[in-house]
């Protein structure tokens, strides 16, 4: 016992605060207590759940080290331990299930576990004060912790390394004992918003029989609970909301809190056709989005914003990062907190997409923050068919929340105040912290899948259960009738009075012939025309530049300031930049960075990310420079004269899905900024092929949304194996219909330069997917003027500047990289007959000008489509469909289950087998 001596002068409460210190930094604490630590090991003793082997052995070890204190102590720590004990386990012990019986963990957090007993409940403990309570006894904390820990409200928070975070959560848990406190009028309010939760859900159930609405019961709470969301953030400075979520529960959102018109719903059930021309198809009615502006009940005003999703559950996720992020970027630049995204997922999407981790680890990313995202889960606790033990592996649903250290709150949907709590919590901790925090609605879904669907095929026994269960709205009826709240009969009223005004909506809209589809987010898009149509997009953009101004932008790009040191091969190649531009001689990087100097000037913002775009994959870009001993961070292009806009570009996580997602929903709010997300390779890309099908495709036409996302994806074949040739280029021309978007193809700086400048000066916006070329930047024969920068425009079509069209037997049409080996071929061949015209835009396809070429070359009577992808790739498919003036001869590789060989030199001899069949019409692929 000597060795533990100095704890005989010890207070308890002295205990705590120490143990804090000693988690924070154990050398900071003096020898023996840091000894007397490491061996009690409060953090493990109660550790994982999934390790109770371990967890054992470690409260047998603390139980030991417990034994050896002097007595008067033994239980002061016995009673520190339970109180750690709830803190870390409680969540696992609440009553938050409305509809099944909680899983068994052990050990428990019974009294027995911590070496006290009954007989102890009457003695007065110091370690009270730990959880805020003076010389309290064991049965008084133990209340406490019950109340706080195991009621309908669990939270998991103690994995938070931060002791100042675990500290607020506590004192804000101590405030009431973690209990909602919520006078009369507020819980009219929740009563009433309850009321047109469920009442819209029965309405529909009974006027649309059998049509699929993913409804919300079961989960009914969630719409009060947003309610109380808004009008307190909106109190606490927020100014803009932004919501992604799934189908389910999205109508009842759409009616009851972002105030859409339930007329223009009930018109959607029927299966009315659109208020718009044949150039917008629409989508199915729990896929779309609205923006609204709210006035709050003390009469602020919040702009609220659902953005539509498809199918893929969680992809909206990145999108409403990237909004929240634009949003902030524009309007708050120095409060992020004023735009608050809020995410709701299903439990089994949270759990089963790995997208969500993509998300959550944009968290605190200089590039994707976004001050905090309240993600709330509508926990049905079945995935469409699939029992939630067959749709994981963790313990709950949320587990991805520890990822970034965020509280989870886990709460029983059937106590409404308790939900509103919850929330309400969750809106104040991301204030305080600018992070995320997750809230798991533990509650269940009345119906199947959807509402034609049957559950007791596989869940029998869980839906007689759900068959019996009261919905929260009679619940909490039944509360506040007991407590005098409101009187017998004041529900009826409530429930009669909303559903006249369903009931005088269904019959205004059945007045109407058409549905109105209002766009998602149209006040940030005043002065853009609608739905360009290809005739739109095939008019000539004024793109020119000044020269002067030119000149300008070019001598600060190319000068390192002189303070400051930098490495010799960023130095020489600032310099030969320079050089560059005395000569005129501009190759890909300079037309890059110039068209972003342009645009910045003339007041457009530019944001560029990406893995490694900073410097570029190729080390082309270098757009951030890094000083050699600080590695403080260079920008050329935010130190412009007369800049009026900001250049932003950040190397991005390892993601394609959520970062394209993320900049795709930073275009959708960001028309006046040039966004660019640039794949390592090309054939990266298809790691975010759920975000280009189901958005960059297909937005316009389901949703009315325009959009200028640019995609850089490097193309070409060099040797580098099937994984770093192709970006896939047939996959997107598939995708091209209806002016959907622009697919380009550039083989010159100038070209690319007004290709940008291009998809900012058009009063409209269409996705651009850019073929960039890898060899090409550094090809001494790609190389512009400053002339053509400065007065040229971006050419669809490039014709042979080196072919007599008398002389033109063979006329090939080509794109990108593969112009140039074929120029050189020719060079090697000395053969005059053959030209290559040149299709920088693929989409729309430039049909006038290619007929232009033809009618040139008079002489020719051998028209070749030549590409370097094999033949069931690449563009020659879609020429085929979409270009019928000539017969095309193609001139490829052989059709291939991959874009290219592994062996550098037998993807060389199929490279050259290619450009031979484009000078021999008699060989064929």
């Amino acid at each position: 016992m000597d060795r533990f001596s100095f704890l005989n002068a010890a207070h308890t409460a002295f205990f705590a605060d120490l143990y804090e210190q000693y988690i924070e930094n154990p050398d900071s604490v003096e020898p023996s207590w840091r000894s007397f630590f490491q061996g009690f090991d409060f953090a493990n003793e109660y550790g994982s759940e999934n390790d109770i082997a371990t967890t054992t052995s470690n409260q047998a070890a603390a139980q030991q080290t417990i034994s050896d204190l002097p007595d008067r102590l033994q239980k002061e720590f016995r009673v520190l331990n339970l109180i750690e004990g709830y803190r870390t386990r409680g969540h696992l012990f609440t009553e938050t299930n409305p509809v099944r019986e909680r899983r068994n963990y052990s050990p428990t957090i019974e009294l027995e576990d911590f070496g006290l007993s009954k007989s102890d409940l009457t003695t007065v403990f110091e370690a009270g004060k730990e959880v805020g309570l003076e010389q309290a006894t064991l049965e008084q904390i133990l209340n406490y912790l019950k109340n706080v820990y195991r009621t309908h409200t669990g939270i998991e928070y103690m994995y938070i390394r931060n002791p100042k975070v675990r500290k607020w959560i506590q004192n804000r848990l101590s405030a009431n004992e973690n209990q909602p406190k919520i006078d009369a009028e507020q819980q009219k309010q929740i009563l009433e918003k309850l009321n047109e939760a469920v009442s819209f859900e029965n309405f529909l159930h009974t006027k649309y029989v059998g049509q699929k609405r993913f409804s919300l019961e079961g989960g009914e709470s969630l719409i009060p609970a947003i309610d109380a969301l808004i009008e307190a953030a909106a109190e606490k400075g927020v100014e803009q909301f932004v919501m992604g979520m799934a189908h389910r529960g999205r109508l009842n959102m759409l009616a009851n809190v972002f105030g859409k018109s339930t007329a223009d719903i009930f018109s959607e059930f029927d299966g009315k056709d659109y208020d718009e021309d044949a150039m917008f198809d629409g989508d199915v009615k729990y896929h779309l989005g609205l923006t609204s502006d709210r006035k709050t009940r003390r009469g602020k005003n919040i702009n609220i914003n659902l953005a539509p999703n498809p199918s893929h559950l969680e992809t909206v996720g990145a999108v409403i990062e990237g909004i929240a992020r634009a949003k902030q970027d524009k309007y708050f630049p120095e409060d992020n907190a004023k735009v608050l995204p809020i995410a709701l997922h299903g439990d089994a999407a949270i759990a089963g997409q790995g997208i969500v981790y993509e998300i959550v680890q944009m968290a605190n990313l200089d590039g994707y923050k976004t001050g905090g995202t309240i993600h709330v889960v509508i926990n049905n606790q079945v995935g469409f068919t699939t029992n939630y033990l067959d749709g994981r592996s963790s313990t709950y649903c949320t587990d991805v929340a520890k990822v970034t250290l965020s509280p989870v709150l886990h709460v029983n949907a059937d106590d409404v105040e308790a939900v509103v709590h919850a929330m309400l919590f969750a809106l104040d901790y991301r204030m305080e912290f600018g992070s995320d925090v997750f809230i798991d609605l533990l509650g269940y879904r009345k119906y199947g899948h959807n509402e034609g669907d049957e559950p007791r095929f596989t869940q029998p026994k869980l839906y007689k259960i759900i068959a019996k269960h009261k919905n929260p709205r009679d619940i909490y009826a039944e509360k506040l009738l007991a407590s005098g709240v409101i009187e017998e009969g004041y529900v009826a009223a409530l429930e009669k009075g909303y559903k006249e005004q369903l009931e005088q909506s269904l019959e205004a809209s059945r007045k109407k012939d058409l549905t109105v589809i209002t766009p998602f987010m149209q006040n940030e898009w005043q002065g853009y025309i609608e739905r360009a149509d290809e005739e739109e997009m095939l008019k000539k953009v004024d793109t020119t530049f000044s020269r002067e101004n030119l000149d300008d932008i070019a001598g600060v790009i190319t000068q390192l300031p002189s303070d400051k040191k930098f490495i010799r091969k960023i130095q020489k190649l600032t310099d030969d930049r320079k050089r560059m531009y005395e000569t005129d001689k501009l190759d890909w990087a300079m037309g890059e960075l110039l068209a972003y100097g342009t645009l910045l000037t003339e007041g457009f913002d530019v944001r560029i990310s990406g893995q490694d775009v900073e410097r570029g994959t190729f080390s082309h870009r270098h757009a951030v420079i890094k000083v050699e001993d600080s590695e403080e961070e260079v920008v050329l292009l935010n130190r412009l004269n007369n800049q009026k806009g900001k250049f932003n570009i950040f190397n991005s996580l390892l993601s394609e899905y959520g970062v394209v997602g993320f900049d795709y929903g930073y275009a959708l709010a960001s028309p006046k900024t040039l966004t660019i997300w640039e794949a390592q390779f090309g054939d990266f890309s298809n790691g975010a092929q759920i975000m280009i099908d189901q958005y960059i495709t297909a937005a316009e036409d389901k949703w009315n949304n325009q959009n200028g996302l640019v995609m850089l994806l490097p193309h070409g074949y060099e040797g580098q194996g099937a994984e770093h040739s192709s970006a896939r280029m047939e996959r997107y021309l598939q995708m091209c219909a209806n002016h959907n978007m622009y697919v380009a193809d550039c083989t010159t700086p100038a070209n690319f330069f007004h290709l940008l400048r291009r998809q900012m000066k058009t009063n409209f916006r269409k996705p651009l997917i850019v073929f960039t070329p890898k060899s090409l930047l550094r090809h001494p024969s790609v190389i512009s003027t400053k002339e053509e920068l400065a007065s040229g425009t971006f050419q669809e079509v490039l014709d042979d500047p080196a072919a007599n069209p008398d002389k033109v037997k063979s006329l090939v049409f080509c794109t990108g990289k593969f112009y140039y080996d074929l120029v050189a071929e020719r060079e090697k061949l000395g053969r005059d007959d053959v030209a290559f015209v040149r299709l920088e835009q693929l989409f729309p396809l430039p049909v006038a000008q290619l007929k232009e070429a033809i009618a040139k070359y008079k002489n020719a009577d051998d028209y070749v489509w030549a590409q370097e992808e094999p033949k069931n790739m690449g563009a020659y498919s879609y020429m085929l469909m979409n270009f019928n003036e000539v017969k095309l001869r193609v001139a490829s590789l052989k059709p291939s289950n991959v874009p290219a060989a592994g062996s550098a030199s037998r993807a060389k001899k199929r490279h050259a087998a290619a450009i031979a069949m484009v000078f021999d019409k008699d060989l064929f692929n």
